[in-house]
């Protein structure tokens, strides 16, 4: 794992570089606003829902060099459902919610030049590292096991590989598939 950081770290060093001596003053990064709905697999913070959930997303891309990003981000998804659970042949279904909230950081490189793409496409690698703030409550009856959800790891980390369409100078739709959470959504430039 150190040896793959440590390429990636030597890779985008030399991409700034290289960038640095070909400047494309027509192509700008960064100053973006992300909206995306998205929709999350079976793995990460959230494995043992068993099936995809809604993940609305924010993020915002300030740039950091000629072709990468840095993106603070927050994400919300809740999820409900109802369990039937008893003792002393008293049974009954409850309810349980739970609400999680991804924060963190995603960093963005983008292949525009690389590709040759048009100035209406942008292509990205990026990778993201935050956390998940996790609220859970059950019905107030119930005593069972709270603890019973075996939930992922708090801490994550995604990689993402990504489309943006230009519509115009000030809005695009993007595709972001991901080892996490998938979104699509629109870009406010």
């Amino acid at each position: 794992m150190k040896k793959l950081i440590i390429c990636v770290f030597i890779y985008f060093i030399a991409s700034f570089q290289i960038n640095a001596q070909k400047t494309n003053t027509s192509e700008q990064y960064g100053k973006t606003f992300n909206l995306g709905l998205g929709v999350g697999g079976y793995s990460g913070y959230y494995s043992y829902v068993g099936h995809s959930i809604p993940v609305f997303n924010f993020n915002y891309e300030f740039a950091i060099a000629p072709s990468a990003t840095l993106s603070p981000f927050i994400s919300f998804y809740t999820y409900s459902n109802r369990y039937y659970w008893g003792v002393n042949n008293t049974y009954k279904y409850y309810k349980y919610r739970e609400t999680v909230i991804p924060i963190g950081i995603k960093g963005y490189y983008y292949f525009d030049q690389i590709l040759e793409a048009k100035s209406k496409w942008d292509f990205y690698l990026a990778g993201s590292l935050g956390f998940a703030l996790v609220r859970s409550s059950w019905d107030s009856d119930y005593y069972g096991d709270e603890d019973h959800f075996q939930r992922g790891n708090s801490l994550f980390l995604d990689i993402h590989a990504g489309v943006e369409y230009h519509v115009n100078r000030k809005f695009g739709l993007y595709f972001d598939l991901s080892s996490g959470t998938s979104t699509i959504g629109i870009s406010i430039h």
